[in-house]
């Protein structure tokens, strides 16, 4: 296999398995003993920042800690790791912080996957505090009509 297509293999399956990641660190980090952080974010915003976005900062320094150390010390496909958590996180602020929280100047979706990752973002905010939470992941959300059906079983809806 060329070195180029490693590569492209390498970054594709590190964006895929960030959002596994991101899922799993947003209900079990972030609604759980994060929620110091997290908080900031299910409550309306007071300025251009929130304590949550200090989240990113610690992917961030992950990301670089495989371009620089990880890369150099360990083995060079870190470098390719580190580029599909950049990519991912480019993707994170465009989509979930730009187009579901309006923190950056995107039109109304009218694609399909978006709605439907914007709605079921919405459904995550419908609940007061971080227990009963719907929906995780910031790539792929489950279909609303289950979302809904699930909020409703827990009498939130």
């Amino acid at each position: 296999m060329s070195d180029w297509l490693a590569a492209t293999l390498i970054v594709l399956a590190t964006v895929a398995g960030m959002e596994a990641v991101a899922a799993v660190t947003h209900r079990y980090i972030m609604h759980g003993w994060g929620w110091g952080w997290h908080r900031s974010h299910h409550e309306p915003r007071t300025g251009r920042f929130e304590r949550n976005d200090l989240y990113a900062l610690c992917f961030a320094a992950i990301s670089i800690a495989c371009f620089g150390p990880l890369s150099y010390l360990v083995w060079p496909g870190f470098t390719w790791i580190g580029l599909g958590m950049v990519v991912y996180g480019l993707l994170y602020v465009l989509l979930h912080d730009g187009l579901v929280h309006r923190r950056l100047p995107l039109g109304v979706p009218r694609n399909r996957y978006l709605k439907r990752l914007v709605q079921a973002h919405r459904l995550h905010h419908a609940v007061r505090g971080r227990e009963g939470c719907v929906s995780f992941g910031f790539l792929y959300a489950p279909p609303v009509a289950k979302l809904r059906a699930r909020l409703r079983d827990t009498g939130v809806l």
